[in-house]
C-alpha cells in the first residue's frame, strides 16, 4: 500500500491513499493545509502543529496520521 509523507519539521502527516475514503472533512474543515485541488494537496506549513493535529483526528477512515519527528508514532499514528 501507497503511503505518503508530509512534514512541517515538527510533525509528519502520513496518508494512506488506499484507505482514504474521501469524506472531505480535512479539506472543509482546514483547507488551508488540506486542498485536493493542488500539488502537493497537503501543505504541514499552512496552519498550527496543533490544529494539524486536531483535524487528523477527525478523519474517518484512519487514512491521515501524524508522528512527532523526534519521537516516532503517535496519536493516531502510522
Amino acid at each position: 500500500m501507497t503511503t505518503m509523507r508530509y512534514t512541517n519539521g515538527e510533525i509528519t502527516i502520513v496518508w494512506k491513499p488506499g484507505i482514504c475514503i474521501h469524506s472531505a472533512i480535512c479539506f472543509t474543515q482546514l483547507g488551508e493545509v488540506f486542498d485536493p485541488r493542488v500539488h502537493p494537496w497537503i501543505k504541514p506549513d499552512a496552519a498550527s502543529t496543533e490544529r494539524i493535529i486536531e483535524q487528523i483526528a477527525k478523519c474517518p477512515s484512519g487514512a491521515l496520521s501524524w508522528h512527532r519527528n523526534e519521537a516516532g508514532p503517535e496519536s493516531g499514528g502510522e
